[in-house]
């Protein structure tokens, strides 16, 4: 983040930050990306349109990072680590109860429609979501390399995040089921763990 941004984000308390952010939550799952306004979260947060242009730049930018404020197993993933691969993927996927995994997955997929549409979402959801969730997912496995427990050649490793991703998304599309602890715990034991030569037990 660049000095003047971080002057211009320094205004709005962390509270009021966070109030915002769920207030856009809700009308995301409200209405969806595309009918989402700057001037229904103003009315939503009792903010002027002004403040949150100067303090967001747009709507993808305050959008995203709403959901990564928000995302309970998402982001901190450098907070774990229980000393073993399996033990940080089973901490991480315990952040988020099953109420709060179908709220996630239900947003996650209106997000991933509408960026096909909206490069400036694209943008900051990749800055904003993925590519720090791909550095803390290599910091993870770099643990579990270090540990012996992944073999640095592993072809697997780079597609940790597509095989995380992947899971929780097909649940529903394949199943017609929401993702569930159990259902994760199970696909990360399963294919996750396997597919990186660490061991399950």
């Amino acid at each position: 983040m660049t000095e003047a941004a971080t002057v211009r984000r320094s205004r709005i308390t962390p509270e009021r930050e966070a109030e915002l952010y769920g207030a856009v939550i809700e009308l995301l799952r409200e209405v969806g990306y595309d009918a989402l306004t700057m001037d229904a979260v103003a009315a939503r947060t009792r903010s002027s349109k002004a403040t949150l242009y100067r303090q967001w730049g747009g709507k993808a930018e305050l959008v995203v990072r709403a959901v990564r404020h928000t995302k309970p197993g998402g982001m901190g993933l450098g907070e774990i680590d229980t000393g073993s691969l399996k033990g940080d993927l089973h901490a991480l996927t315990m952040r988020s109860d099953d109420c709060t995994m179908e709220q996630n997955s239900a947003l996650m997929r209106g997000l991933a429609m509408a960026v096909h549409s909206n490069p400036d979402l694209l943008t900051a959801f990749r800055a904003h979501l993925i590519e720090p969730e791909m550095a803390e997912f290599r910091r993870m496995v770099q643990r579990a390399m270090d540990r012996g427990e992944v073999h640095p050649d592993n072809p697997a490793v780079e597609f940790m995040m597509h095989m995380m991703i992947g899971g929780f998304a097909a649940r529903t599309m394949i199943d017609e089921l929401p993702p569930t602890q159990e259902f994760l715990l199970s696909y990360i034991d399963a294919v996750v763990l396997p597919a990186l030569g660490a061991s399950t037990v």
